[in-house]
């Protein structure tokens, strides 16, 4: 246990002062804080909404239509500066002042028979601008308002015309779904790159003190399999405490910068509970170790940095393969394939957190999961400690499938 700890905390410390670690971390959370920011920056760019209110339109209602009832019109609620009219207007007299910039455009109102005519003049319609239609359904329900009214109609009856529409949404799956899926869809990037890119440390750590003969010194201190665990669990704690960086950064950024209830429209985030957060932590820690120990298996494997990605190129298409099962299958939370991706080990860590949060996974399949995913890590952690006691000290070619199912087989080893 003493060379466990110790071989961790030496891992924890050589991680802490790398410079692209710090660098990495510094640029991510930055990242974040400007990611937090940009809601207040497109409306900088864009300008407070109350300058909509500069474009000033004119109304000619030449034919009395709304019987003087435009007058009453709540322009701020509307959006525009309006500027209304009773009388005859002669068309190049409009020109003239929508070219002095007196007004922006102008409407002009006709009635036939049971249709409102509107001739809509601006200088030039472009790529970007339609015809004003939150306007013309104000107009068109300020008429209607003022034909009901002439009707004579009491409240109750005038109440009656309109109708109003709730809907209740109910699922007939026992285990019906609910949740943002944004929210669930975030989150389970988050937890990737937290599995992923902390587990591709334990490879790269193995490789870089292969290089430097570091390993010599530590097979000689203690056993290759002291050395794979506390490696792994070193680097683990690092990606937490990483992860945590980012999440405590995210949640005072949150709460800086974004206005109140702003959040809230976009994550629901009522259904992530103390429970969800254990079991996350715990899923976290599950793939982490799976993938950190097929990673400490290609490590030992080539004794060149260069080599590194070519051999973690396979467990890398693994580690994608197992995200996006996971990730695609969120589109229906309710179907075999999610289940499916919530118990296959390579994306039970990405599929199962969220099945839990979308209130769809049972206690039965939680508990296989967790089960599968124990089992798969005892097996590769047995495979990968055989082969790293005999490929930690070569520094010859990189070693094959081949070469590596005669080591495992190798009862001797």
């Amino acid at each position: 246990m003493k060379d466990l700890f110790t071989v961790a905390s030496f891992t924890i410390k050589d991680m802490i002062k790398r410079k692209s670690f710090i660098i990495g971390t510094v640029i991510i959370l930055v990242l974040i804080v400007i990611g937090f920011n940009v809601p207040k920056m497109m409306k900088a760019i864009k300008g407070d909404d109350t300058e909509i209110l500069n474009e000033k339109i004119l109304i000619v209602d030449s034919k009395n239509i709304f019987e003087g009832a435009l007058q009453n019109l709540n322009i701020e609620e509307i959006g525009y500066n309006l500027e209304i009219i009773n009388e005859e207007i002669d068309i190049e007299k409009i020109k003239e002042k929508i070219e002095n910039q007196e007004i922006d455009s102008c409407l002009i109102l006709n009635k036939q028979d049971n249709i409102l005519k509107v001739d809509y003049i601006l200088e030039s319609l472009g790529t970007f601008e339609s015809e004003p239609t939150q306007l013309l359904d104000v107009l068109t329900n300020l008429y209607t308002n003022l034909q009901i009214s002439k009707l004579g109609l009491n409240e109750q009856q005038i109440n009656s015309l309109y109708l109003t529409v709730e809907t209740n949404t109910i699922q007939t799956d026992e285990n019906a779904a609910s949740g943002n899926v944004i929210a669930i869809m975030l989150l389970s990037l988050v937890l990737f790159y937290a599995i992923y890119f902390c587990a591709y440390q334990v490879s790269s750590s193995i490789t870089t003190e292969k290089t430097s003969k570091i390993m010599e010194t530590l097979v000689t201190s203690t056993t290759p399999r002291i050395i794979v665990l506390g490696k792994t669990i070193g680097i683990g704690i690092v990606g937490l405490i990483q992860v945590a960086a980012m999440i405590i950064v995210s949640i005072i950024s949150a709460n800086l910068f974004l206005e109140e209830g702003m959040l809230e429209t976009v994550l629901d985030m009522s259904n992530i509970t103390p429970l969800l957060a254990i079991l996350t932590l715990l899923y976290f820690i599950l793939g982490y170790a799976l993938y950190a120990l097929l990673y400490a298996l290609t490590g030992s494997t080539v004794s060149k940095p260069e080599d590194i990605n070519s051999a973690n190129g396979p467990v890398a298409v693994l580690a994608v393969v197992g995200f996006y099962l996971a990730y695609f299958s969120m589109m229906n939370p309710t179907s075999d394939i999610n289940v499916f991706a919530s118990l296959f080990p390579l994306s039970a860590s990405f599929s199962m957190p969220f099945r839990i949060m979308m209130g769809t996974a049972t206690p039965m399949q939680i508990i296989g999961s967790i089960g599968i995913l124990i089992l798969c890590i005892i097996i590769v952690a047995n495979i990968s400690i055989k082969i790293y006691s005999s490929a930690i000290l070569n520094y010859g070619t990189k070693l094959s499938i081949k070469d590596m199912f005669k080591i495992y087989k190798d009862k001797n080893n």
